[in-house]
Parts: structure tokens; sequence; C-alpha cells
């Protein structure tokens, strides 16, 4: 059962722009890092983007000068601000937070409260 509620995605040309958002309205526990994944068809939950509690960010070299991830304390959100997208961006992202102690940003399994998924296709 999905804790984090996620919104902003959909479908944009190659080349275009979207931004996801990531909501944590019951208040769960964050933890130093929250990320964004996602699942392209056939293939594994890949760790694209996290961003410790004090802002750091941190960017697979898939994404990285293309993503941007912030956070909003005040309002309790993750933002992943995708630009040029290209078509290997394709699937589903996921917003994830609290990161087991010692474990390593890019991997789902540590990991603890996820957000629902949300698609990104390529349009024509």
């Amino acid at each position: 059962l999905a804790q984090l509620v996620q919104s902003g995605g959909g479908a944009v040309p190659p080349g275009g722009s979207l931004k996801l958002t990531c909501e944590n309205p019951e208040l769960y526990v964050v933890g130093d890092y929250m990320a964004w994944f996602r699942q392209a068809p056939g293939k594994e939950r890949e760790g694209i983007a996290a961003i410790e509690d004090g802002g750091r960010p941190h960017y697979s070299l898939s994404i990285k000068g293309r993503f941007t991830i912030s956070q909003d304390h005040a309002k309790n959100t993750l933002y992943l601000q995708m630009d040029s997208l290209l078509p290997e961006d394709t699937g589903i992202y996921y917003c994830a937070a609290n990161l087991d102690d010692g474990g390593s940003w890019w991997r789902p399994d540590a990991y603890q409260t996820w957000g629902q998924g949300t698609p990104v296709t390529m349009s024509l």
C-alpha cells in the first residue's frame, strides 16, 4: 500500500518537460533521503535521483543534467523536474523515502516508504 501520493506524470513529446510531485499527507517518516526511481517496461526498478535532508542531490548518469530533484520541507513534498525527455525515459516513476541506515540511495530495497507510481510516456 502506497504511503506517499504522487502526481504529474503523463505523455510528452521527446524533448519535452514534465514535473513529478510526491506528497506526504500522512507525515510518514522520510528519514535522511528521499528519492525517485523508475521502472522501464521489462526492466528492474532503478534509482535515478535522491536528495539528502540538507538539500544535497544525487543523480544517476542516465539523467544527470536533464532532471532536477528538489524538496519543500514546509509542504512535505518532493519534486522531480524532467527536461529534455528522451524515449528511454519512458517508465513508471516512483518516489521513495526513509532510507535504511547504511543503505545506498540507488537501491530500491533500501527504502521503507513508497508512492503509488506514475507513468511517463513519450508521445509522437
